[in-house]
């Protein structure tokens, strides 16, 4: 099969799924429904067994408002009209699904191909729109994570691969002991210290994703800026991240080292280098290929604290206020975007492995 035919028969088979992870999300969010009464009939006598239970989700997203005596009531029932909180549970559901795929027709009529499909995800308690504010959080945490990938990857790989290589000896020894402290340090209290130290010795800037006057800046000056409010974040992600892929990578080359193919290719005279970076490194690389994918799909709730500890603003902290604030929608909106990204990664990974090793069939 080919990749682009691949690739669209999985976002199709997605679509099913994300439907029913928004259900589940919306029924978490707002479920609201009647049990009872029950009544059971046994030898011609009535028994009854369960009164008349609502169920309903102790969160409230108006509860501010419903408990300000200065707020009228006609003024809260237009709050709850608007925000569809007066309808059913499955109209609510629907009301959110139109909204969301908002499709436009006659915009191709009128020559405006990008107006055809304008989907909404409503507004946050706050008045923004949802699907913006996922945007732009969105960008900051694609950053900080392209960082992190491409440092991890860049520094970890080679160092497992030398580790495997050299199994046994000195420096194996001594990688296998700092990736053990690297993995087993809380991730947290490595930001707590780095905040600490950027506070003492203002070599970084502690906070936000650029600083006041970003846009009179050049392009160069712009580049610093940023990687300088990128470094904190990304250097504490970058310990754990490092240290998983290296140890994984070390392992991975050692199981493929012992393989009877390799054995068979050192006794047929094939030069190492050639044993080693172009048959087994190639097959060891394999299972890191996966985890990437399920990486990629973390990247929105992996550093929720450290986003929160050193005030980064990506989707992590986005997504833990909103759950403080209990603001529905913007709830289930960064729940959907976990499980498209779950999906996207796992994806990525399959047309990679397929790239990486030929024998793969998609």
């Amino acid at each position: 099969m080919s990749i682009p035919l691949y690739i669209i028969r999985r976002l199709l088979a997605a679509v099913p799924t994300l439907l029913i992870i928004s259900m589940i999300a919306f029924f978490m969010m707002r479920y609201d429904f009647t049990i009872g009464p029950l009544n059971v009939s046994v030898g011609g006598q009535r028994w009854h067994l369960m009164d008349t239970i609502r169920v309903k989700n102790p969160i409230n997203p108006l509860a501010g408002i419903e408990t300000n005596p200065q707020i009228s009531e006609a003024a809260k029932a237009q709050q709850r009209h608007m925000m569809g909180l007066d309808q059913p549970m499955h109209i609510q559901y629907w009301r959110w699904l139109t909204n969301f795929f908002s499709f436009h027709p006659q915009t191709l009529l009128q020559g405006n191909p990008a107006g055809f499909f304008t989907p909404s995800l409503g507004r946050t308690f706050a008045n923004e729109d949802v699907l913006d504010l996922l945007l732009r959080r969105g960008w900051n945490t694609v950053q900080l994570n392209l960082v992190v990938f491409f440092f991890s990857w860049l520094i970890a790989l080679p160092l497992g691969i030398y580790a495997a290589l050299h199994w046994r000896d000195f420096s194996d020894r001594a990688m296998t002991i700092l990736a053990s402290v690297g993995m087993s340090f809380p991730g947290f209290l490595l930001a707590l210290l780095l905040a600490v130290f950027a506070v003492q010795s203002g070599w970084f800037p502690l906070g936000g994703i650029q600083s006041e006057g970003f846009a009179e800046l050049g392009f160069l000056q712009k580049v610093q800026d940023r990687a300088a409010h990128l470094a904190l974040p990304a250097m504490v992600l970058i310990v754990g991240s490092l240290s998983s892929i290296q140890r994984q990578m070390r392992g991975n080359l050692l199981d493929v080292l012992a393989a009877e193919y390799v054995r068979t290719a050192r006794a047929k005279g094939l030069p190492e280098h050639k044993v080693i970076y172009k048959h087994a490194v190639r097959t060891a690389l394999n299972p890191l290929i996966t985890m990437l994918g399920y990486e990629f799909s973390a990247l929105l709730g992996g550093a929720i604290l450290i986003e929160t500890v050193l005030g980064f603003p990506g989707l992590g902290q986005l997504a833990y206020k909103a759950v403080l604030e209990t603001d529905t929608n913007l709830v289930m909106s960064t729940i959907i975007l976990s499980a498209f990204m779950l999906v996207l990664g796992n994806l990525l990974a399959d047309i990679l492995l397929k790239f990486a090793d030929p024998r793969i069939e998609l």
